[in-house]
């Protein structure tokens, strides 16, 4: 295995179908409002967590709440595990900002996240 460990789930993408109502229940679940709140994403940083809700995810693929890993090196986690049996679903694309994000299928079809901030 290369040296390609990760940073732990950090991050946890939520689809969303009504995005205030969905950000009126996490306000009051994480108890302080938003750090980003805009019309294509809404987060929250919370006990050094990421909890993002993604209006419309389920059109974009979204059927459940991602978790998502992050590495120092998408690249090569996306190598690691394909090689090891995952199937890329979304392969790494910039999300803005520098951050870069990509989901891959295990063998039973659950849904990873990769995350990497540059």
């Amino acid at each position: 295995m290369s040296d390609s460990s990760t940073q732990g789930i950090k991050t946890v993408l939520h689809p969303v179908s009504d995005l205030e109502a969905a950000k009126a229940v996490y306000t009051a679940l994480l108890g302080m409002p938003p750090q980003t709140d805009s019309s294509y994403y809404v987060g929250y940083e919370a006990a050094g967590q990421q909890i993002g809700l993604v209006p419309g995810g389920a059109a974009q693929g979204m059927s459940s709440p991602v978790a998502y890993w992050h590495v120092p090196d998408i690249a090569a986690k996306l190598a690691e595990v394909t090689a090891a049996g995952a199937t890329v679903k979304e392969a790494a694309h910039d999300v803005g900002g520098g951050r870069l994000v990509a989901t891959v299928t295990d063998p039973d079809g659950n849904v990873l996240g990769l995350l990497q901030d540059r």
